[in-house]
């Protein structure tokens, strides 16, 4: 679940990225949510499997 949420939020990123650079500081918020939900899935996942 965490793993798609990332992905969402890494390709709204790249999207608004592209298309709308002067919205910067939303797309680098969008990315910083992208990094953490991947972290988060990683530490949640080593977990579960223990």
């Amino acid at each position: 679940m965490f793993l798609t949420i990332a992905l969402v939020l890494l390709g709204l990123w790249a999207l608004g990225f592209f298309l709308f650079p002067a919205i910067g500081v939303l797309i680098h918020i969008l990315l910083v949510l992208a990094i953490i939900s991947i972290v988060w899935h990683f530490i949640a996942d080593r977990g579960t499997h223990a």
